[in-house]
């Protein structure tokens, strides 16, 4: 190991080590970015022929990636995509960012991951380290990938090195990658020593923990306070409505104290690939070793439960002047699952739009993000917002804070506001009513 361990540093220092990224999704391609901006020649692997087209056309897909950076890499050949597993015998280092869904409301679906691992088995390079960073459970790299790449004969720590780093990419933040601390955990101490190795050219501060579990645990106990966290300030937004309480007031009174309060603000549902779905991947790891985590299930069941609330809200409001749901004409607002994010993986927006279609109101929408949403059972085109659409609707339901919506014009001019994300706080007028 000592000879090999020594070569490989020098290889990273001299930029030569060969970098291959599988999945290049929303925390693949910024990944593959960054380590080609660094100098390291990387491949790009995904099955997906649209994504692999689009960026040999120099175009990004990804909010966070410019088509600038992918134009200057493509360009410069510093990033080569592909939709095949064959050049991966070139590369020293092979980081999986494949997705991590669920199969059913409580069950992991990690075939994603094991149809990458069985294709990096039959194609990878000798002594090639390996980084999964896909969110899974815990004893996921242990249990299921350790004895696939070792099936053929191979072992660990003679023929590969196999270690797993969390993910933690905020789409549409403010953070920079290399800012965000790096925790890795590999099968064995040289396998964490040799990802530290690669990561600390991207990574200000690179954190190893003892073991792949722990680094697998770490994502999960991140998403899953929030998780709680939300469905909690979910449930007392709930709770304050029915006492005729402020809840954004008593929020904002709350947050003044300098320790043991963290913020949390209800909204209607959580969106997105990481909270929705990533606590309930230790739900069912925890009751496959006969633990129940009560807190976990509530949790998710209150969050899921928040478009079917804020549309009994909005039924509420609009019976105060004789209307119901049935016919009445309800603009939603923004449908990406987060603010000025083009993304509409599980957004609550939608289950919204749903529930009112079912429920035969007449919805249209405006997302200045999303021209058209064919997706599910919707296809719907983008509204115009103006004054005279505005005053047509009965009710406009905020559902997506985008920074580019003109607020003022649509309190000027509605009938009815209903306003899932605090964009009036503090406002008493009478056509506006918040969570």
């Amino acid at each position: 190991m000592d000879n090999f361990l020594k070569g490989f540093k020098v290889k990273t220092v001299k930029k030569k080590l060969k970098i291959a990224v599988v999945g290049l999704g929303y925390v693949g391609l910024p990944l593959a970015v960054e380590f080609a901006k660094k100098g390291f020649s990387v491949l790009g692997i995904d099955l997906d022929k649209d994504r692999i087209n689009q960026l040999k056309g120099k175009l990004s897909y990804i909010t966070d990636v410019p088509s600038s950076d992918i134009k200057k890499l493509i360009e410069s050949k510093k990033i080569q995509v592909f939709s095949n597993f064959v050049l991966l015998k070139q590369a020293d280092v092979i980081f999986i960012c494949v997705p991590t869904p669920l199969k059913h409301k409580y069950q992991p679906n990690i075939s994603y991951i094991t149809s990458a691992v069985k294709s990096i088995a039959k194609h990878r390079k000798e002594k090639a380290l390996i980084v999964l960073e896909s969110t899974t459970y815990p004893g996921t790299t242990e249990e299921v990938i350790l004895p696939m790449l070792e099936n053929d004969g191979s072992r660990h720590g003679k023929d590969f090195y196999l270690c797993f780093s969390p993910e933690r990419i905020d789409p549409g933040s403010n953070f920079i990658l290399k800012k965000i601390p790096k925790v890795c955990g590999g099968i064995d101490r040289a396998a964490t020593e040799l990802t530290v190795m690669v990561y600390k050219n991207i990574f200000d501060k690179v954190v190893p923990v003892s073991t792949a579990r722990v680094a697998e645990m770490v994502k999960l106990l991140e998403n899953t306070f929030r998780l709680i966290n939300i469905g909690l300030i979910d449930e007392l937004a709930m709770m304050s409505h029915k006492m005729n309480i402020d809840i954004s007031e008593v929020i904002n009174a709350a947050k003044t104290k300098p320790f043991g309060f963290m913020p949390f603000y209800p909204g209607p549902g959580v969106g997105g690939h990481c909270i929705p779905k990533d606590p309930l991947y230790l739900y069912w790891k925890a009751k496959h070793q006969g633990f129940s985590s009560r807190f976990i299930k509530l949790a998710s069941d209150t969050i899921n439960g928040m478009p079917g609330y804020v549309v009994k809200r909005v039924e509420a409001e609009l019976s105060r002047s004789g209307l119901s749901l049935k016919n009445a004409r309800i603009l939603v607002v923004g449908v990406t699952y987060k603010k000025d994010v083009k993304d509409l993986r599980k957004s609550p927006a939608l289950d919204i739009i749903e529930i009112l279609r079912r429920a035969k109101s007449f919805v249209s929408y405006y997302d200045p993000l999303i021209p058209y949403l064919k997706v599910y059972n919707l296809d719907l085109k983008s509204v115009k917002l103006t004054k005279e659409i505005i005053a047509g609707f009965d009710c406009v339901l905020i559902a997506t804070d985008h920074s580019a919506i003109d607020y003022a014009l649509i309190s000027r001019h509605a009938k009815l506001v209903f306003d899932t994300r605090n964009k009036f706080p503090g406002n008493k007028s009478l056509n506006i009513k918040r969570l």
